[in-house]
């Protein structure tokens, strides 16, 4: 049959080729399964018992690394190890509660199987239930206006900042990057809302301290061991200008009143004297909005920072 008929031709195959060419193809199997046994009798015992050894314990290693990342969870603050801050591990979890504008208690939700379609994993709802099983998160990097407790009364727009915060986050899914442990057990994170459009292990949502502070709802924590994640002190301080400008939230009347840092420490200096608490300070007669004159860096510059950060 010439060579440039089509395969599809009527004219009949070879049959005696065809099992001549499979009867090869048995015939090199067998010889390569028979050469493979041989270098393997040749291979001394203690070698391959410790070469079974050691991919056993590589394959135990990889699972218990898969358990402990993606499936075991961290039932609160008392389980985050060391480690765990120091490497700034991310974690996903369930906001089940506000309990201020700048904390909230995490149910941590890690890998699959916590909602639809395939959902085989539940989290708790009822009080007793979340009891001990959550992680009490401190949000880095901003102060918001104190609620009243212990005897304090409360900052003007604390209830305001505390609906806000509940209205982003409560029920919600939210990353959390555990940083550091404070003086009250807490664990201080960088927290971003879940992506809009992509999976949270592909993409990064927006960034709840920012969102705050541009909201007017907090001012920016500068104390001692303050985080600020990916964005830095600088980025925080302008978008903080940025609000007070524009008197959003709490700079509504300006930039006179008292920050949240200056209440708790005017308390904390009562504390320590004995004394009284002092009066909250009235703003100056006539005093002006600090840097309500500095311009705002362009998007570009911002963007330059940005990346040349991480």
């Amino acid at each position: 049959m010439p060579s440039w008929l089509p395969l599809w031709s009527s004219e009949p195959s070879n049959p005696t080729g065809s099992n001549s060419n499979t009867s090869r193809q048995v015939d090199d199997n067998h010889d390569l399964i028979a050469a493979l046994d041989a270098k393997a009798s040749s291979v001394p015992p203690h070698l391959l018992i410790l070469s079974a050894f050691v991919v056993g314990s590589a394959t135990a290693l990889a699972a218990n690394y898969v358990y402990v990342r993606h499936v075991k969870r961290i039932p609160n603050a008392e389980w985050v190890t060391p480690e765990m801050l120091t490497k700034r591990r991310w974690v996903k979890g369930y906001v089940t509660s506000v309990g201020d504008a700048d904390n909230f208690r995490l149910y941590h939700t890690p890998g699959i199987g916590w909602r639809w379609p395939f959902k085989f994993r539940r989290i708790p709802v009822g009080r007793s239930d979340l009891k001990d099983q959550t992680i009490h998160i401190r949000i880095a990097g901003v102060d918001a206006p104190e609620t009243g407790h212990f005897g304090r009364p409360a900052q003007p727009f604390s209830g305001e900042s505390l609906t806000w915060l509940k209205s982003q986050v409560e029920g919600k899914f939210v990353y959390c990057q555990l940083v550091r442990r404070d003086q009250f057990g807490r664990i201080v994170s960088a927290v971003h809302l879940k992506p809009r459009l992509f999976p949270g292990w592909l993409a990064t949502g927006k960034d709840l301290s920012l969102e705050m502070l541009r909201a007017g709802w907090a001012s920016v924590y500068e104390q001692a061991g303050a985080e600020y994640g990916r964005s830095g002190l600088e980025e925080f301080l302008r978008v903080q200008k940025e609000a007070q400008r524009a008197k959003r939230g709490m700079w509504k009347y300006g930039t006179q009143g008292e920050t949240p840092a200056e209440y708790k420490k005017r308390y904390r200096d009562a504390a320590a004297t004995g004394d009284a608490v002092a009066p909250e300070p009235k703003p100056a007669a006539g005093a002006s909005s600090s840097n309500d004159s500095q311009t705002s860096p362009g998007w570009f510059s911002r963007l330059l920072r940005t990346i040349t950060r991480k």
